[in-house]
Formats: structure tokens, sequence, C-alpha cells
């Protein structure tokens, strides 16, 4: 017998679509935009917070494992990075980038162990101990911030291959190469027989097991690849995005925004991650925009943010009750409308045959 592939190949319209994308991304983009915002507060943060939902899809879309602490994942990795750059400076970024990947996947090794007992919401609580965990073990142990006492660190320059990329410009661009590379290999997990694992312990762990799939690897393996693709996240969200070393930017804040983004995108869909995550960035500078445009600085700024909690509460009961599969299945039923070719009328039918 033939042993299962563990990737799948694309198909044509895969292939067609990465390509459109990678032309958009890579040579479209960079000449539509010249403004460094976009670039530094819009693409770079989406790519980032993207690519850590796509870690959150993966346990908990795709596994089936309610997990809760993306961003203590994100820390980990963001300060992996830091200290492998301050400490081997002479290995080239891509290679710390996947060892920083590989330190975050170990802390989710560690804090998957609890899924082997408990699930549901016990499981979530458990695993949210990895939050306060790793934020508290980065505050407590000053080499981990290289002894810096003002609680700030700057983040150290991208150099690839020699060359700086300092400009929001460059960054964007090594952000997206990486982000589509994992996003390829995400996709190519999820279609083969990994994905199959992960999706027959989703549905029922009990049949999964009597079938011959390994509970303790796939759960584990899950939780790997998920803090994995987090770290890669946070140590790009740090060097391209903030451009410094906190923790308290990766608070149980950012844990709950990257599971908005996975449920409003679409549980068990890659491409919902990205969905998610654009609606859960964009949103809040569209009603801060609207608000300043109706009310001319009327409103508090805190009301309008209590407003954006309450839309994405009720957003996200509306979507669980009306459409599991969140905007990607929106967005899925809207192409495929288009598509869809417009039948004949009944009396244009009989004109035909008189």
């Amino acid at each position: 017998m033939k042993p299962k592939p563990m990737f799948m190949s694309f198909s044509r319209g895969d292939v067609t679509n990465f390509v459109m994308l990678m032309v958009i991304g890579l040579a479209v983009i960079p000449v539509l935009i010249q403004t460094d915002y976009w670039y530094s507060s819009i693409l770079i943060p989406w790519l980032c917070l993207s690519l850590a939902a796509i870690g959150q899809q993966i346990v908990m879309g795709y596994a089936g494992q309610l997990a809760l602490g993306a961003a203590g994942f994100m820390a980990a990795g963001a300060f992996a990075l830091f200290n492998l750059e301050l400490r081997v400076p002479w290995v080239p970024f891509p290679i710390n980038l996947m060892f920083s990947g590989l330190i975050a996947a170990a802390f989710g090794i560690i804090f998957g162990l609890p899924s082997l007992r408990v699930r549901g919401i016990y499981l979530m609580v458990a695993t949210l101990a990895s939050q306060f965990f790793i934020i508290w073990m980065i505050d407590k142990f000053g080499w981990f911030k290289n002894y810096d006492t003002s609680g700030i660190i700057t983040a150290q320059d991208i150099v690839i291959f020699g060359k700086e990329f300092t400009t929001p410009l460059e960054m964007y661009l090594v952000v997206l190469v990486v982000v589509a590379v994992l996003t390829i290999l995400a996709v190519n997990m999820t279609r083969g027989s990994t994905g199959r694992n992960w999706m027959a312990v989703r549905d029922m762990d009990i049949a999964a097991e009597s079938m011959g799939i390994s509970l303790l690897k796939t759960k584990l393996q899950a939780f790997a690849i998920s803090a994995f693709f987090c770290g890669v996240a946070g140590a790009l969200f740090a060097f391209t995005y903030l451009k410094s070393m906190e923790p308290v930017a990766f608070d149980i804040k950012l844990s709950f925004r990257i599971l908005f983004m996975v449920i409003l995108g679409g549980l068990g869909t890659i491409k919902g991650a990205f969905i998610g995550a654009a609606f859960i960035l964009l949103f809040p500078v569209a009603l801060n925009t609207l608000g300043n445009e109706l009310f001319h600085g009327a409103i508090d700024a805190t009301i309008i943010s209590s407003i954006e909690l309450v839309v994405f509460g009720v957003l996200i009961i509306v979507f669980m009750i009306y459409e599991p599969l969140g905007m990607a299945k929106m967005w899925e039923g809207i192409k495929q409308k288009f598509k869809r070719k417009p039948e004949p009328s009944m009396a244009r039918v009989s004109d035909s045959k008189a």
C-alpha cells in the first residue's frame, strides 16, 4: 500500500490565482501606493495578523481545539528573533526567523499537552496560561530583553544577503514573501493527509482514534504548527510594524483580536484568515473616519472604541448563528452568483420553438 501523501498539488485555478495575487502584491501595489502610511499602518500589520490568524485557524478551525493565547506565541517568536539577531548576528535573517518560529512551536507543544485530557472551554482556559506565562517570563528574566531597563527595546534592522530592508516598502516586500511561502505551506498541509487527520479529530476524535489516527501526535502537531505560524508572525510584527520589543504589545487583547479574525473570517478556511484580519483592522479605521466626517469630532474616541467592541460582539453572534463559515463563505456565494449564467426565460424558449 502506498503511503498517504502529506501534500497535495495545486489545481490550475489555484496557480492562476496565486500568480495574479503575487503580481498585484509585488508589482501593482508598489506602483500604485506611494505613501508610507499604507505600508506601515495597513498592509504590513494586515499581512502579519493574517499569518497569525492562519496559525489560529490550524489549531481551532481545522483541528477543532479551542485555544486562546496566540499573542503569547507571537511574543515568544518576537523575542526569540531579537535574541538570535543579537547573539548570533552572523546567521542569516531568514534562518533566525525560522528558528524563532521553531522556538514558539516548542512552547506550543508544551501548552498543547492539556488538549490530551480536557476539551472545549476548559482547554481554552488551560491554553490561556501560555499568554500569561510567556509574557511573565519575558518580564521576569532580564536576559530576554538584554537587561534593558527602559521597557522598550528597539528592534534590529532586517538584513538579507547584505541588503538592509528599512523603508516601509522594503519591509512590506519581505513580509509579503514570507506570508506567501507559509500560506502555500498551510494550504498544502490542510489538503493533504495532515489536514485530513486534523479534521477527523475535529469532527469526532473517538472515531478518528479507532481509525488509527494518533490523538497525541495529531493534536500536538496542530499546536506546534499553529505556534510556529504565530511565532513567525510575531517576529515580523515586531520587526516591521512595531519596530520595537515590548511585551505589553502582545497582551490578551491581541489574542482576542486574532480569535475574532478567525470567527468572522470563517472557521476552517485559509482565506478566512485574510478576510477576517482585513475586517478587524480596517473596520476601526472606517468607523473613526465616518465618525469624524459626520460628527466632526463631537463624539469621544472612547465611545467610538466601545462601539467597535459592540459591533464585533454582535457580528460574532450573528455569524455563529446564521453563517458559521463566516465571511469566506459569503464571498464564495457572491462569486458563484456572478459566475452563474442566467437561464433563458420561458417566453424566449417558446419563441424559439415557434
